[in-house]
């Protein structure tokens, strides 16, 4: 896997997977990141690459120094599957 990137221009979470981008979507609030939207190409569903664009996301957000907020389900389930991550969740 390649390294999850903070698209700041586009309020995104992107990740490189075999020349196609998984993103999430995101808006930043004074309280925390909100991940409104995750989507991954069609042809890369089914390989966890979704996940792993969560933790990389979670990981910058953790590395700023900013809480999160799951806007979506995927992340909100995702959190759910990772409570070592409840110290980020606002």
């Amino acid at each position: 896997m390649t390294t999850v990137r903070d698209n700041r221009a586009e309020s995104r979470f992107e990740l490189d997977i075999e020349g196609r981008i998984a993103f999430a979507n995101y808006r930043v609030t004074p309280q925390a990141v909100v991940i409104t939207h995750t989507e991954t190409p069609l042809p890369l569903r089914g390989r966890g690459i979704g996940s792993e664009l969560v933790k990389g996301a979670l990981e910058l957000i953790r590395a700023d120094g900013r809480k999160v907020i799951a806007g979506c389900g995927f992340v909100a389930d995702y959190l759910h599957e990772h409570p070592e991550n409840r110290d980020i969740m606002a």
